[in-house]
């Protein structure tokens, strides 16, 4: 029985929400920046999730939410 690892690869999405803030990180030093507020933020998340992508993490404090995303490859 052969035993499967899967490896990852993470990107970041940083949300200065009462700036309209959004940068996005992906691989390869890819950056994007943003301006929005919730409709741009799920519209982002949906886009990133028909990519491939899944949340693994979460934060926030006062007006900054932070998520950690991952794609298995």
């Amino acid at each position: 029985m052969e035993i499967a690892i899967f490896t990852y690869e993470f990107a970041t999405i940083e949300w200065l929400w009462d700036l309209g803030n959004i940068q996005v990180n992906l691989p390869g030093g890819h950056e994007q920046t943003y301006s929005g507020s919730y409709n741009e933020v799920v519209s982002l998340l949906s886009e990133l999730g028909r990519q491939g992508w899944d949340v693994a993490a979460c934060t926030s404090s006062g007006n900054w939410l932070f998520w950690t995303l991952r794609r298995q490859r």
